[in-house]
């Protein structure tokens, strides 16, 4: 598992488009943590790619919310809790204040185009 973001950075490769450089960006950044405590680099505050300081936030907050076949989704108001508890830890704490002040259009889009309940374990 510790793997995927090298594996997924490896796929993407060393492309010219401006968008596949930021893929690979994100793909290998995404589970640094801002105290320096994640991975594959253990880079640490702004080393970290802006690109990837953002998608860090987003993957957690819908990992957390989304169902999947071995965890119930949890209440919104929880997973938010706990993004602002790891501000400063896990997450850029300026990010994590942008997260908030626009939360709302981001439970809108979740309610739009996210997965259903009926994934959640019984």
């Amino acid at each position: 598992m510790k793997r995927h973001p090298e594996i997924g950075a490896d796929i993407i490769g060393e492309e010219s488009s401006e968008l596949m450089r930021l893929s690979r960006q994100i793909a290998l950044g995404h589970h640094e943590k801002y105290d320096g405590s994640g991975y594959p680099n253990g880079q640490k505050g702004e080393d970290i790619p802006l690109s990837a300081r953002i998608v860090a936030i987003a993957d957690v907050f819908d990992a957390l919310t989304t169902p999947r076949p071995y965890k119930k989704a949890w209440p919104v108001a929880e997973a938010v809790a706990h993004i602002n508890a790891s501000a400063g830890s896990h997450f850029d704490p300026a990010l994590v204040a942008v997260f908030n002040s626009v939360l709302e259009p981001i439970l809108s889009i979740k309610e739009t185009y996210g997965e259903t309940e009926a994934l959640a374990v019984a």
